[in-house]
């Protein structure tokens, strides 16, 4: 068994999250309309439907336009910050993969670690703005972190994933500092951001990927 992950692999991660976002969305509804529009699980949903169909018509060969489609596919699809912002995420993370078809634990980590620093380019996000950004680079950071001391792509993944929802509990207390959010100002405090809760799910679903797959 190689340790990476690779475009076959990479349609199921996307698949998977379609299924739990559908599966979730009044959840992340819900917590969207507490201090946002109330439409982040719809949008989701309906941007990852867009994905899987679209894959499901013609899955690329290569890693770089697998990602790079699911990326497009989310700035058209899905309205809101949302789209933007996941299409960045996919977009970068495709640019820095290449034409390859599979990443190692390393490669998918720098792969998404471009992702981050796309999702903060366009949003301008820092930690504690109650964002998607306060998931999403704890759960980079923890990959990277695992890589570091030998972890293989499994244990990288779920390390990754777990620091996502620490990251997504972490959001609760906040007051919200960007985004729709922020106008509620001490108000936001005592809700869970529903950006940080859709990527927890994006890494829980590729940490499952890759278990089921090894």
């Amino acid at each position: 068994m190689t340790d990476t992950i690779g475009t076959a692999a990479l349609v199921d991660w996307v698949t998977r999250y379609r299924d739990v976002v559908t599966e979730k969305k009044e959840w992340l509804t819900e917590l969207d309309s507490a201090i946002g529009d109330a439409d982040h699980g719809a949008n989701m949903s309906r941007g990852m439907a867009a994905v899987v169909d679209k894959l499901s018509a013609d899955a690329p060969g290569t890693v770089d336009d697998l990602l790079k489609g699911v990326g497009m596919t989310l700035v058209s699809s899905v309205g809101g910050a949302s789209g933007p912002l996941y299409g960045t995420l996919f977009l970068r993370m495709g640019m820095t993969a290449g034409p390859v078809t599979e990443l190692d634990a390393a490669g998918l980590a720098g792969a998404l670690r471009a992702g981050l620093e796309g999702i903060v380019a366009r949003g301008k996000a820092e930690a504690g703005d109650k964002t998607m950004f306060d998931a999403m680079a704890p759960a980079v950071d923890a990959m990277d972190a695992a890589i570091a001391r030998g972890a293989g792509l499994a244990d990288a993944s779920r390390a990754a994933a777990t620091a996502a929802a620490l990251g997504r509990d972490a959001t609760l207390p906040l007051v919200a500092r960007k985004g729709r959010a922020s106008y509620l100002g001490e108000r936001s405090a005592g809700h869970l951001d529903p950006g940080a809760a859709s990527v927890t799910l994006l890494f829980e679903s590729l940490a499952d990927t890759i278990a089921g797959s090894s």
